[in-house]
Formats: C-alpha cells, structure tokens, sequence
C-alpha cells in the first residue's frame, strides 16, 4: 500500500505542475496525488504534493500565504505578462530614464497591503468553466473581475539599469490567489513603461519552506511529510484523548479546550492525525476526517 502524506517538490523551469504530478504518480505508484497552488512554467520553486488520503490537506494548504522571489523587467508588456509571451508595446527610451528609483518605490508602495487585483487573463481562473488560458490560446477575449488580495511585503532587493529596460529584484510576501505577472503590470502601468516578470521562484507556502524541497527526479525517494505533521505546520496542534479521538472520528461533537478558535488538527495520544477540528461555540467538531490506516 502507498504511503500517505506530502511532498515538498522544487519545480524546475519549463514544465507544468500537472507534469509535476503526472511524475509523482509514476514515482509514487498511485494515481491519487494532487498539488496545492499552481505555478506558471516559467516559475520555479515550492509545489506541494498530496499523496493518497493526504491530498484531504490540501484544500487547507492552499489557501496559505506565500512568499516569492521575482524578477520585474520595467519597458515592455507582453501577452502572458511575463517573459512565456510575445511583446506587445516596448516604452521609449526617454521613458523608461524618466523611471526613477523614487517613482519606482512609489508605485511599489502603491501595490502593498490590501489592493484590488485583476489577474492576468493567462491564469487558471475558471470562466464559463473553461480555464483563462485556454481561452486566451483560442483567441478568444477574456476579462477577469477585481479581486481582494493582501500583500505584507513587495521589497526591491536591486535594481539593474539598461537602456531601454529597468530590472528589479524583488522578494513578495502575499496572501493566496495573488499574482506576481500581475503585480509586475500593474506597477509597469502606475509608470507608464509597461512591465512583465522575467523570473519567478515561490520559496515558501505557510510553514513549509523549498529548503527542504526535493528535485522532481527525487520524487521517488523521497521522504514524506506526514498528515500530522503537514496539518500541524497549517493548523496548529490540538492533541486530544483516546476518547474524544473516537468520538471525532464518529462525527460527534465534543467539549472544546478554550486555548483555540478556528480550525485546528486534532493529534491522537498515538501520534496521528484523527482530522481537523473546528471549534463552533463551547464544542468542537471534526469538518475532515483521516483514515486511520493513513493518519500517521
């Protein structure tokens, strides 16, 4: 029987998350595997893999906060809103010089806290239930609602100038669902040069860090997280008696401990994961449950 839990996969440029998953699949000898959060092909970095009964975790993984690593090239748009796509406008010299390093942090500052966002049209948001992207393939015009998305940090790290483009290093911490293509847009639009990325690496999700990431040709051999220990890295530990472990795995409600509000993973005394609690007033319940067979 295939182990159960999540693997911590350091994408490479140039192949889809679902080419990570089709891999991990063959690696794992299960077909039930899933990822937590899309990354672009260009991107590179952290994707989190579920592995049978674990893939449960992810609707709770994806949802964390992220950290990346960019690279912003201020003087052109393209069709993808990163380096993948065609040039579409290309900003005059003069323009581009008109960019100072003041204006720049200016328009940064702009586009950190709590920010409306329109994601790029090449992203995997459903519409009419077909993907963005497809769409865009077909030619066919897509327009995307504004979105609430929060970013805790959007800091330059360098700033490399040449003649008809401006690149920035830069690190962004953000809530899920936000765009760095689109952050790149929006902050080449504030200046009047366009932008777009030409490097994207997401380095952390919630608590699990791509240090400790293994290359896609490590899938096999690697060493799985296990549903304990990834629900307590998103969720916070709750251990509970041998008791109330049975009763959670029955669907009742129990007493709940007043140190917690919200969601929580519920730690038998064995060491496994009975599922995640949601505390609702003086009880608490269980709104997912594990296997036991794949709860350690």
């Amino acid at each position: 029987m295939t182990a159960s839990g999540i693997l911590l996969v350091d994408k490479p440029t140039g192949i889809t998350s679902h080419d990570v998953v089709a891999r991990s699949r063959r690696a794992r000898g299960t077909r039930k595997i899933g990822h937590a959060g899309t990354l672009d092909p260009m991107a590179t970095g952290l994707l989190i893999v579920g592995v049978e009964q674990a893939t449960r975790l992810l609707t709770f993984i994806v949802g964390c906060d992220k950290t990346y690593l960019a690279t912003v090239r201020l003087g052109a748009t393209t069709t993808t809103d990163d380096a993948d796509g065609d040039v579409v406008t290309e900003a005059y010299a003069d323009a581009v010089s008109a960019a100072t390093d003041e204006r720049i942090r200016a328009g940064i500052a702009q586009l950190t806290g709590r920010i409306s966002q329109v994601p790029s049209k090449v992203s995997a948001i459903k519409v009419d239930g077909k993907r963005a992207y497809d769409l865009v393939r077909q030619g066919v015009e897509v327009e995307l609602k504004a979105r609430e998305v929060t970013v805790t940090r959007f800091e330059i790290t360098e700033i490399r100038r040449g003649a008809d483009h401006i690149d920035l290093d830069v690190i962004v911490d953000c809530s899920s669902g936000t765009y760095i293509r689109a952050l790149a847009r929006d902050l080449g639009a504030g200046l009047g040069v366009g932008g777009h990325l030409t490097m994207l690496r997401r380095t952390r999700i919630g608590g699990f860090d791509v240090a400790h990431a293994v290359p896609v040709d490590g899938i096999e051999e690697a060493r799985l997280v296990s549903p304990a220990d990834a629900a307590t890295a998103v969720l916070g530990r709750l251990d509970v008696s041998e008791d109330v472990a049975r009763d959670l795995r029955h669907g009742k409600r129990v007493e709940a401990p007043d140190e917690f509000d919200g969601r929580r993973a519920a730690i038998a005394p064995d060491g496994s994961l009975i599922g995640v609690v949601e505390r609702r007033g003086s009880t608490m319940k269980s709104v997912m449950n594990m296997p036991e067979e794949a709860s350690k």
